[in-house]
């Protein structure tokens, strides 16, 4: 079993899978960011409120000391019962801004790579003479 394992570790889509988490761990931090500090202001902005996290509505008793509050960490660090449809709204932008990205990337590559006729028709020379080769071995075999 250690052989197996050893095995799947060391081929290169383990090693490239473990760098595109990596990479994709601090690409989300630049995202979040990008939405929790632009974009998310500007559009708690348009709804009326600068800081569009904390829309939410209690479930249940809030405590004497944080009566009033706005505070949606503070609020659910207390164990209110929060209903946070604004940091669901953030995610589900985190999650279009992501989604688009990688659509674009992965287009792009797309792009870049042969079409399976054009690879077929870019075939080396000498693979080309030995199917020939190997044609003519099989007619002469035939008749």
């Amino acid at each position: 079993m250690f052989k197996e394992f050893k095995a799947f570790v060391s081929r290169g889509n383990v090693i490239d899978l473990a760098v595109a988490v990596i990479i994709g761990a601090a690409f989300s931090k630049i995202v979040s960011s990008l939405t929790d500090d632009l974009l998310m202001p500007l559009i708690g902005k348009i709804f009326g409120g600068l800081d569009f996290s904390s829309y939410f509505i209690a479930l249940g008793p809030i405590p004497a000391n944080l009566a009033g509050s706005t505070d949606y960490a503070a609020l659910k660090k207390a164990g209110v019962p929060l209903f946070g449809y604004g940091a669901f709204v953030t995610a589900a932008v985190n999650f279009l801004i992501v989604a688009f990205i990688i659509f674009l990337l992965v287009r792009a590559v797309n792009r870049m790579l042969p079409k399976p006729e054009e690879a077929a028709a870019a075939e080396p020379a000498d693979v080309t003479l030995l199917r020939e080769i190997r044609d003519e071995l099989k007619k002469k075999n035939a008749a």
